[in-house]
């Protein structure tokens, strides 16, 4: 019956970013993918971030195209600057009510809701989520110290899944990225390639012989 489960991935955009930064690894979005649609019905892929208004350009935009064309369901909102109480201007961008409403929304078509991130916060919702019948799958690390999940977050899930565990399967080769010479320069490849290409590999699209850029 496992195969039959109707699964629905809630992505924490700035919380798995850093989650993975801090273990070392960039995820491979589509084996991403790949690997969930494995385990059942892939009902929906949420991928939620703030974006920052008034920038012409935006180093994370070419991987919400990327999202955007290739399954996922991309949620954002621009970030709101404001003043702290010592005077230092802040950013603020949390996601965590979008979420939310969308997995609620969506609780009565899904068995299985697969959570990207570490946030305390969503462990009223983990909650909600299970008295609605749906099994509820955390995803984060315990492998870095500190660790990166809240520990009440972890303890409300039906499951936890370690990042670090799941690297093999969800991490993008580390031979994808461009090559550099000794003093930083990119290497240019010695065929020149499409820009639609680096997209592709870039976030996901196994072509290592596909011109590639960073963000």
């Amino acid at each position: 019956m496992s195969g039959q489960q109707r699964i629905a991935l809630f992505i924490d955009g700035a919380n798995l970013y850093a989650t993975t930064k801090t273990l070392g690894f960039d995820i491979d979005y589509k084996r991403l993918l790949k690997e969930f649609q494995g385990r059942g019905t892939l009902v929906r892929a949420f991928y939620y971030t703030a974006l920052v208004e008034d920038q012409e350009y935006s180093s994370i935009r070419p991987l919400i195209d990327w999202l955007d064309y290739n399954g996922y369901r991309v949620v954002t909102k621009p970030t709101k600057e404001f003043v702290d109480s010592a005077g230092r201007r802040k950013v603020k961008g949390n996601m965590d009510i979008e979420l939310a409403i969308d997995a609620l929304e969506l609780a009565p078509y899904i068995d299985h809701m697969v959570l990207f991130s570490g946030d305390g916060d969503f462990r009223s919702l983990v909650e909600a989520m299970q008295r609605r019948g749906v099994r509820v799958s955390v995803v984060s690390t315990v492998t870095t110290q500190p660790p990166m999940v809240a520990d009440e977050l972890r303890r409300q899930a039906d499951e936890f899944l370690d990042l670090s565990q799941l690297a093999s399967r969800i991490g993008r080769d580390p031979s994808d990225r461009p090559q550099r010479s000794e003093n930083g320069e990119r290497l240019e490849r010695s065929r020149p390639q499409p820009r639609n290409g680096a997209l592709e590999s870039r976030y996901g699209i196994r072509q290592p012989q596909d011109d590639d850029f960073e963000i």
